[in-house]
């Protein structure tokens, strides 16, 4: 009977993970992003002179696997990105901004308190591209 309980409160958590709504108030706001940082949740990159890469970067991540909008548009000048683990679907937040020519990103989890790096990895992977794309042109 315990283990049927247990299985029961592990199928609900998972379900509430995959479907509990993403509030953009919440999650769409503009990162105070000043330094590089990386977080045990999260992580916080500027990137200098470069100018007009929201759209850039827009096009990787809508191109990166298990992630959507949630918020934003290149033409407002701040999107926010939702993307979900493979397996458990945990959902992690990704705001850029543009402000001028400086690009402000901030990756974020919303459920427990490491990421294991998962964050700065997809960041910083983004941030590759952008540079070889930046760089063909």
């Amino acid at each position: 009977m315990v283990l049927w309980v247990l299985v029961a409160l592990v199928v609900v958590g998972m379900g509430f993970i995959r479907l509990a709504p993403s509030d953009p108030s919440r999650w769409h706001v503009a990162p105070e992003v000043t330094q590089n940082r990386d977080l045990p949740g999260g992580v916080m990159r500027v990137v200098p002179d470069a100018d007009s890469a929201l759209a850039q970067i827009d096009a990787i991540a809508r191109a990166t696997p298990r992630t959507t909008v949630l918020a934003g548009t290149v033409g407002e000048g701040m999107i926010t990105y939702v993307t979900r683990t493979k397996i458990m679907g945990f959902p992690d937040y990704t705001t850029v901004r543009q402000n001028g020519d400086t690009l402000t990103i901030y990756a974020r989890l919303r459920f427990g308190q490491s990421d294991l790096g998962v964050n700065r990895a997809r960041i910083d992977g983004w941030l590759d591209e952008l540079a070889r794309v930046r760089a063909q042109g």
